[in-house]
């Protein structure tokens, strides 16, 4: 069995590439593999203990990657496969972990094997592959059923020949059969080309779905299978087969595991509705841990916020594994917009809710996964013109609502203007999606010279949770509170308390923190802020 030293991932810090967002080495506008090596030390510099990759696949990019071509490659305009293994020989050496991005759920329409499907006709091995069907009615013009897609529309797509496929994204993101037995074999395939390349483990897409009800019936609420992003049709979402699958994918890490001693770790993206259903995905012989989204959804409430910690700690921490906080990703409102309208320079209540829930969230017994950008407190963009927007649900539906450009505009690196050092081109080199102006406030360079900036709270933060032993794996114990206030102890001694409210409230330690969100007396809790104390706490 590994020691708890070798279990690295229990209580990690990982950050999320936006490959394509993240800074661009080659002048083309779009972030590179190049430039994720170019931006380890950074990253070194933050603390955080690995990255996760978004896809950098061979992909005609409906969904910028997650339509995947070819999972063995790296698509030109992000390198190649020798950039790739330097790229993973870099974060080595500076003992940063290395995830990649894998989607099983569906591949791109491009992939050879759809490609094959389409011109095998009915009936044939290549569009077992996938969901292929007969429509219904006389003339089979109407779909096999009524599902939708989780980007707008129906869920299926007629092709020439008159049958239909099965899409619960989009037209251009077929889903893959995984009844048929060529399915988890290719999968097989593709973890051990990456694991042979030395990744650290895998961000799994879709967890929750891969297979769907084998008779493909109507369901009872199509609209509401579709309503928002986040919600699921369960007669394609967590099916029970699909638990088979993440043990496989275990026992495959854990055979590499063997030969060398170092974890390799399996994260999945499940949406499911309770914390209870999350928690069959992190038993002992399947994912190691699973994102907890409930965080991240939850209002800023305190009442809320408690709520959902503590299903988390009873459920998913009750089966030995570990819970997963998030507060930001690529596909959600970033947390200074989604918490209150953002002030310039990092100011007013988003911001500094957005800080407070940072120390919350590196707080708490477990793992964080940190987006790129958030360590830097930036905004949602919400004034894109709709000729730049590139997300497929704006594309499939026309409504800006749920769209998801906003989070995922190119980091500012440096500088007064566009390109913010994003881009190692001409000054007039363009970030694929246009920077604001205002990004300026938000630069590395002017948060690494502001010592109250969002990035020192992280960093900080981040150092303190890898000193301190009483943060990182374990448990929490809560503390009474005044309304509108949460507070718990980690280990023996460690407070973490966050006001809620807009008002100052009596500390539950009596000494100056050791860090806080915003300026906060000794004894004094303000409004809007959090704060960690120790026993060691100095004492006014």
């Amino acid at each position: 069995m590994l020691s708890k030293y070798d279990r690295w991932w229990r209580d990690a810090v990982i950050y999320q590439v936006y490959v394509r967002s993240f800074l661009d080495s080659t002048g083309d506008g779009v972030g590179d593999l190049a430039g994720v090596r170019a931006g380890l030390p950074y990253l070194k510099k933050l603390g955080v203990d690995g990255i996760w990759l978004s896809p950098f696949y061979p992909s005609p990019q409906h969904d910028h990657g997650y339509d995947v071509a070819d999972y063995c490659e790296v698509d030109p305009v992000f390198g190649d496969l020798a950039e790739f293994d330097l790229l993973v020989q870099a974060a080595r050496r500076l003992g940063i972990k290395v995830l990649l991005d894998v989607v099983p759920n569906h591949c791109s329409s491009e992939h050879p094997w759809f490609r094959e499907a389409l011109d095998a006709g009915p009936g044939s091995p290549a569009r077992a592959r996938f969901h292929f069907a007969d429509g219904r009615g006389p003339d089979g013009a109407e779909p096999p059923n009524n599902w939708h897609a989780m980007f707008g529309g129906p869920a299926w797509t007629r092709v020439a020949d008159g049958q239909w496929y099965l899409h619960m994204f989009t037209p251009e993101q077929p889903d893959w059969n995984w009844r048929n037995s060529e399915i988890p074999a290719e999968f097989d395939r593709i973890l051990r080309f990456w694991l042979d390349r030395g990744v650290d483990g895998f961000r799994i897409d879709v967890a929750a779905g891969l297979f769907k009800h084998p008779e493909l019936p109507d369901s009872d609420d199509p609209e509401a299978d579709a309503r928002t992003r986040d919600s699921v049709n369960p007669l394609a979402w967590n099916q029970p087969e699909v638990h088979e699958v993440w043990r496989h994918w275990r026992s495959v890490c854990e055979e590499y595991t063997a030969r060398d001693g170092r974890e390799r770790l399996l994260v999945g993206e499940v949406s499911v509705p309770t914390a209870r259903e999350h928690a069959q995905y992190v038993r002992e012989d399947e994912l190691h841990q699973a994102f907890f989204f409930d965080l991240l959804g939850a209002a800023w409430d305190a009442d809320a916020f408690r709520k959902v910690v503590s299903e988390a700690m009873q459920d998913i921490a009750g089966t030995g594994s570990t819970v997963t906080w998030v507060l930001n990703n690529h596909d959600q409102v970033r947390t200074v917009t989604r918490y209150g309208e953002p002030a310039p320079g990092g100011s007013g209540l988003g911001a500094a809710r957005a800080r407070a829930a940072a120390l919350l969230m590196l707080a708490l017994p477990g793992a964080a996964y940190i987006y790129q950008g958030e360590e830097l407190g930036l905004p949602e963009v919400v004034d894109l013109p709709d000729d730049v927007l590139t997300d497929p649900i704006f594309r499939r539906t026309g409504d800006r609502a749920r769209i998801r450009d906003g989070c995922r505009v190119p980091l500012p690196w440096s500088g007064q203007a566009s390109p913010f050092g994003f881009t190692s081109g001409a000054e007039s080199a363009k970030p694929w999606l246009p920077q604001p102006e205002y990004f300026a406030e938000y630069a590395f360079d002017r948060a690494l010279v502001d010592t109250r900036s969002f990035w020192h709270l992280y960093r900080d933060g981040l150092q303190l949770r890898s000193a301190l032993p009483q943060l990182g794996e374990g448990t929490l114990r809560w503390l009474d509170t005044p309304p509108g206030v949460l507070a718990f102890v980690r280990g023996d001694d460690l407070v973490c308390a966050v006001n809620f409210g807009t008002t100052p409230v009596p500390a539950p330690v009596s000494g100056t923190p050791l860090l806080s969100s915003g300026p906060c007396p000794a004894g004094v809790l303000p409004g809007s802020t959090a704060a960690w104390w120790t026993d060691d706490s100095p004492t006014p």
